[in-house]
């Protein structure tokens, strides 16, 4: 730098005064180890969190990561991501989830650039409890009428070990409502139970709930059941077309319920061709007869129509080859 009389003058250090010291600009601007801080946690559910928190990378770039876990040894770590390489606080938040419910769990926010890893203040946040639930399913469902299956389930939520479960039914027509079936069972220590029910032998609704917390209860299962309908065909074959002779029984009795004589057009399609009622055989069983013409033959079965008390069941499969 010249001067007024034309002589060089080197430049001398620029200085800033800070807290009473003099220091050099140069080293306000040099990048500096990372100050990670650690926010409060938000959006607590039973089994996530959104852990908040603020990075300064402080002109270096800078990566951070929340660590948590049940102890202050932590365990768990959310993915690295990018804070950027400014001199400013940067606001991060990072969703986590899979967590225990009704657990308290400790984190806290750690960021690393070139100049070092510095860790934030430990922190802790309590997941929520989760509220009990009832599942339930039938296995065999369909049953045939008279059959056996079993009702199993899962009592979940906090606290769904060792807790009183009972089943109730309402069966067809459904006008009696829900009423207990059995004894009382108590889940195991996952909330898990199984109700044997040993004889079905109509459409029946189930759930299951708590005595003592009836709110809780599992949502409705509706119980199938079929009946056994046997098949006999006899082709009476004619100049011009075939006469087809179906017969058989159905039990339990369904007497003056409808019977279909149905015909396969093509996978998985059925159409009805004849129909016929169920008459009186004994007390158990219901038997039907119904003879019809075809020009072709094909495959054939036949389909109880029960109304409400059991589900439509169809008996087995015939192919049946008709000259003309």
């Amino acid at each position: 730098m010249l001067t007024a009389k034309g002589r060089r003058r080197s430049l001398a250090p620029v200085a800033v005064v800070l807290s009473g010291l003099l220091v050099p600009a140069a080293a306000l601007s040099a990048p500096r180890k990372p100050v990670p801080t650690t926010g409060a946690a938000a959006n607590v559910t039973p089994s996530s969190v959104v852990l908040n928190g603020g990075v300064n990378p402080r002109q270096a770039e800078t990566t951070y990561f929340f660590q948590y876990g049940p102890t202050r040894i932590y365990g768990g770590t959310t993915a690295a991501l990018g804070a950027g390489a400014g001199n400013r606080r940067v606001r991060v938040a990072v969703a986590v989830g899979a967590l225990a419910p009704a657990t308290t769990y400790h984190y806290r926010l750690v960021a690393q650039n070139s100049k070092g890893m510095v860790f934030g203040a430990n922190r802790t946040f309590r997941t929520q409890r989760q509220p009990l639930g009832v599942s339930l399913a039938g296995t065999p469902n369909p049953v045939r009428a008279g059959g056996a299956t079993v009702l199993a389930g899962t009592l979940s939520g906090t606290n769904n070990a060792n807790r009183q479960v009972v089943l109730q039914a309402n069966p067809y027509p459904y006008t009696q409502g829900f009423q207990n079936v059995g004894n009382v069972l108590v889940t195991d220590a996952a909330g898990n139970f199984a109700f044997n029910v040993l004889s079905v032998p109509f459409n029946t609704q189930y759930r299951v709930l708590m005595p003592q917390r009836p709110e809780v209860q599992s949502p409705v299962v509706a119980l199938a059941t079929t009946t056994r309908v046997t098949t006999r065909v006899r082709v009476r074959r004619g100049e011009r077309s075939g006469r087809i002779r179906f017969s058989g029984r159905i039990s339990p009795a369904i007497d003056g319920q409808q019977v279909a004589i149905q015909k396969r057009r093509g996978p998985g399609v059925w159409i009805t061709i004849a129909r016929t009622f169920a008459r009186d055989n004994t007390a158990s069983s219901s038997r039907y007869v119904r003879r019809i013409r075809q020009r072709r033959g094909g495959r054939y079965r036949v389909v109880a129509n029960t109304e409400g008390a059991y589900t439509p069941t169809a008996g087995r499969t015939v192919r049946l080859r008709v000259r003309r």
